[in-house]
């Protein structure tokens, strides 16, 4: 009996042991997913190349849905005295109308009131929204085989009238006007909504051709004739005034730098939007990564300044 007894013990303490021993693998744990998280959360991260004066650096990359991230990016560099200078790194074919022309209204303000030099580097696309964007900087560079232009609105959808008669369901709509529901993908539109959303893709046009001549600084006339939804390379569009030099990325910087009397290398600074960590999703909001049902529902139409 006492050596069944003292087996128990033993094994009683061994569980409690492993116990213990899970317990601060348990803490570690957490306490390296909130140190993680806390790090993850810098919006700035510093090169490793150079030591010099800072120029800041705001990515724009694919295809632009909201302009938040970025006009972020440049507030921020535009109130911190230690950047020099802004590059505006673009590899987008453009996107959403509204959300490039806000990302194009903070550009042309940081240059007209902050007086901070400001210049964009298209790496493969800088098209359409994201050339509006481009537009707005003090100077713009190219690679000679870049994408550039497509200046035109564009808005599209799918009509799947045909699958719904198919289906034998019917669409039951009440309104208030003969224009409320234009663009409905369960009907054909009527000549008066095609007239109506194209007087609207036209103003948007105007916009357009207006926002690149003056960011050009270039007569409204000059950009309306190549406003036809082209795109070129960056050896043509140096060609139409479009860019103003052609450079990778690495001479932007050089080039930039030289401009704003930086001496050897320069410390670029790039923004970047915080990342989702474990404990974010676990202890914080969470509903922004979910599914969200009014936009799985949502079906009008979009304007688009994007090259398709």
């Amino acid at each position: 009996m006492n050596a069944m007894a003292e087996k128990r013990k033993s094994r009683g303490v061994l569980w409690a042991i492993f116990g213990l021993a899970g317990f601060f693998v348990f803490l570690a744990a957490l306490f390296a997913v909130a140190y993680f998280s806390v790090r993850s959360r810098s919006e700035f991260a510093y090169s490793t190349e150079g030591s010099g004066d800072k120029i800041g650096v705001v990515d724009l990359q694919g295809v632009i849905l909201t302009p938040k991230q970025t006009v972020d990016g440049l507030r921020k560099f535009a109130d911190d005295s230690s950047i020099r200078a802004i590059i505006i790194h673009i590899n987008s074919p453009g996107g959403g109308a509204a959300a490039s022309e806000e990302i194009y209204r903070e550009v042309k303000r940081l240059r007209d009131e902050k007086r901070k030099p400001i210049v964009a580097s298209i790496e493969t696309v800088g098209a359409s929204g994201a050339y509006y964007v481009a537009s707005a900087t003090d100077k713009i560079y190219s690679n000679e085989a870049s994408i550039v232009g497509s200046i035109g609105v564009i808005a599209q959808w799918f009509n799947y009238e045909e699958l719904v008669r198919w289906a034998k369901l019917k669409a039951i709509v009440f309104k208030s006007g003969e224009f409320k529901d234009t663009g409905s993908p369960v009907r054909a539109m009527t000549p008066q909504e095609k007239q109506y959303f194209q007087s609207l893709l036209d103003n948007m046009h105007q916009q357009f051709i207006h926002s690149v001549a003056e960011g050009r600084h270039l007569p409204e006339a000059n950009i309306r004739s190549i406003a036809d939804g082209k795109v070129w390379t960056g050896q043509q569009a140096l060609g139409l005034k479009l860019v103003d030099q052609l450079a990778d990325f690495q001479g932007v910087v050089t080039d930039t730098a030289k401009a704003v009397g930086i001496h050897g290398k320069p410390a670029l600074v790039r923004y970047r939007k915080p990342r989702v960590s474990l404990l974010d999703l676990l202890i914080g909001d969470a509903s922004e990564y979910l599914p969200d049902t009014a936009k799985l529902l949502q079906t009008n139409v979009g304007f688009y300044y994007l090259w398709k």
